[in-house]
């Protein structure tokens, strides 16, 4: 049974292998620390944290998230320690909140690895403290036990290190900060706050081992006026759901969908909170007849809540996303647990004199492997079922989706229409993991885009382990943001979006001729360094001119002929062509330009940035970074998968962009 804790309130603990699962209505960071018997950390290699997330009997994740799972093995710390310390703190310099006063209270839970919980605690009374220490396990007369303790700095990292007596408390609160924000940018974006409760319970197979990790983190944003897909993090006993959100791209949602800490083996995981009342929109109606006794229920495209057709595919898009991310995290969890019992057991005979010598050892170790053999055997039959799933679920889901949402080879196209609205997101290229490559979950992003683009134009390897040198990737790139660029004007209303290009040296000639054939780009590319000028110089002032307007309440009050169509700037070739003023100029632009309808798409090698040296850090770190060859780079916000990202990129020899395209030069000549 668990303990619900209350703050200062301790608990035994009976095992020594457990996990400690943290869930918040926005990203956090989370720390763990070793300390000595009056409590203090003798040294920065007594931390772990996001940087260095290993130490001896600690593991901590490497980014921000809105749920962790911190791995603890109080065997294995050092006999100097008697106490470790789980610190949470909110990430400094980003557009998240930075007091715990205004987000959810958060909830940590001890559970063994058979994710029963022995203890929970939700740390309420935080005001404007922005890091806490949560909970602390300690030992006490060669027994550890737990005790929950809420104590929250509003100076932060550096002011709770200092107070566990940490030398250098400053520097590596700096060095955490600065592990965090690379670990941010490249999360992906989770799906933004929503003003309606949606409801999306799906049914998995339960894992054969531990069980999966539910939660969301959120993205700052405005609210849409209907709802978006959401998840809901739990609030502890007794807490009412949050209402703050964030995901592929960026950040997650506090209604998130949450698996149940201890699922039974092998049967059905229901996704939704237990305690979470809903008001959700009318489900669909049934489209597919009800499955056999004893069979999965057939998929059907649209099968989650939604105000429209539309958001229903987004929200089950999103779902998809989830039930893959978490499904794969309880297969890993299962072979970890798997390995590290086997390892143990191993030591254990290995530790004994008597088993070193004749048959015992052996068939002591044989038996240790086959124990693992089989746990590893179930955990995958039991992910396998969960893909079978998924995957026929992917296969009608596909179909079904809006050109906004639809691959480039979607029949979807060949029926294009400029639309007369805008919708709700827009597709940016596939997402898949090593377990479950024939599954490809489309990459959505809301609109209009809250994050600027980064097209990396460096020479890598792609997954296949091929290389492509740099002169093809830097083609590729620009093909790529051609792609995205066309399908942004493609869902946009006619007059609602235009483009602007910056090709200093002239080099994405061939890649841009689509769109300057076509005529819907505002002007011919800018090339040289006055074309650079004259184009940052008219976008910044746009900017500052709105923003002027909009501060001031004077929104109506624009120049006649003002355009209030969105903006697009793709940048080729970055730095070529730019000097101090402009490279200023291109980081306000990434910083106050989305805010205000001008967004930022680069073309560049960040390799070949770097001779202007730390001062564009923050505009990298501010961008989402693509790739136009497939890149394991991106990770989701709830357990910070590794996910290989794939470009959505126009077949070879089709004309369908062209005619995407002129279509959309047709409608933009009469609008005008």
């Amino acid at each position: 049974m668990t303990a619900e804790l209350v703050r200062g309130q301790n608990h035994p603990l009976s095992q020594a292998r457990l996990e400690i699962r943290i869930s918040a209505g926005t990203p956090i960071v989370a720390v763990a620390a070793l300390g000595d018997e009056n409590g203090r950390i003798h040294g920065a290699e007594w931390v772990a944290h996001p940087g260095a997330p290993t130490q001896p009997g600690l593991e901590v994740p490497r980014q921000a998230a809105a749920d962790h799972r911190l791995a603890v093995d109080l065997d294995a710390v050092p006999e100097a320690v008697h106490r470790v310390s789980v610190l949470l703190a909110l990430p400094v310099g980003g557009a998240g909140p930075v007091r715990f006063g205004a987000v959810a209270a958060p909830f940590v839970a001890v559970t063994g690895l058979d994710g029963g919980e022995v203890a929970s605690y939700t740390i309420t009374g935080l005001e404007a403290e922005s890091a806490v220490v949560a909970l602390e396990l300690y030992r006490r007369q060669g027994a550890w036990k737990v005790r929950a303790v809420g104590q929250g700095y509003a100076g932060g990292l550096a002011d709770l290190l200092t107070d566990q007596q940490l030398p250098q408390a400053h520097q590596l609160a700096g060095s955490i900060n600065d592990a965090v924000s690379q670990g941010l940018a490249r999360s992906v974006q989770a799906p933004p706050p929503r003003t309606a409760d949606g409801d999306r319970s799906r049914q998995a197979a339960a894992p054969a081992l531990g069980p999966d990790q539910g939660g969301t983190a959120p993205q700052p944003g405005p609210v849409p006026p209907v709802s978006p897909y959401g998840g809901q993090t739990p609030g502890g006993p007794g807490q009412p759901a949050p209402q703050q959100p964030s995901y592929p791209g960026s950040a997650p949602d506090p209604d998130a969908v949450t698996q149940p800490s201890a699922p039974t083996a092998g049967g059905p995981i229901d996704y939704s909170h237990p305690r979470r009342q809903n008001a959700a929109p009318p489900p669909p109606p049934p489209t597919a007849p009800p499955a056999a006794p004893g069979q999965p229920a057939q998929p059907v495209a649209g099968d989650a809540t939604g105000w429209s057709m539309e958001e229903r595919l987004y929200n089950q898009v999103w779902g998809m996303f989830e039930d893959l991310a978490r499904t794969t995290a309880a297969y890993r969890s299962a072979v970890d647990f798997a390995e590290s019992r086997m390892d143990k057991e191993l030591e254990q005979v290995l530790s004994d004199p008597r088993s070193r010598i004749g048959g015992q050892g052996d068939a002591a170790r044989e038996a240790a492997r086959a124990r693992q053999a089989q746990l590893v055997a179930q955990a995958r039959e039991a992910l396998d079922r969960d893909l079978a799933q998924l995957a026929a679920e992917a296969d009608v889901v596909e179909p079904a989706l809006p050109p906004a949402y639809a691959r480039w080879d979607n029949p979807a196209w060949h029926a294009y229409r400029v639309p007369m609205e805008l919708p709700m997101a827009l597709r940016l290229g596939d997402l898949h993991l090593p377990e479950a490559d024939r599954i490809r979950i489309p990459m959505l992003v809301r609109l209009p885009l809250e994050r600027g683009l980064w097209i990396d134009s460096g020479p890598a390897g792609s997954s296949d382990g091929s290389f492509t040198d740099s002169h093809a990737m830097s083609r590729l790139a620009m093909e790529t943001a051609v792609a995205h660029a066309a399908r942004l004007l493609a869902v946009y209303p006619a007059g609602e979006f235009t483009v602007h290009v910056i090709d200093p040296a002239g080099s994405g000639a061939q890649p841009l001729a689509p769109l300057v054939q076509t005529g819907v780009l505002a002007a011919p590319p800018a090339l040289g360094a006055a074309g650079v000028a004259d184009v940052l110089g008219r976008l910044t002032q746009r900017v500052d001119l709105v923003q002027m307007a909009v501060r001031g309440g004077a929104a109506d009050s624009l120049p006649p002929g003002f355009d209030t169509s969105q903006q697009l700037l793709i940048v080729n070739d970055f730095p070529h062509g730019f000097d101090d003023r402009a490279v200023n100029q291109l980081r306000y632009l990434a910083d106050e330009g989305p805010a205000f309808g001008v967004h930022l798409m680069m073309v560049a090698d960040r390799e070949q940035s770097s001779g202007y040296g730390p001062l564009l850090d923050p505009l990298w770190r501010s961008l989402l970074r693509l790739t136009p060859v497939a890149d394991d780079h991106l990770a989701d916000p709830w357990v910070g998968h590794a996910w290989t990202y794939e470009p959505s990129l126009v077949p070879p020899g089709s004309q369908v962009l062209q005619q995407v395209l002129s279509q959309v030069a047709t409608a933009r000549t009469k609008f005008t």
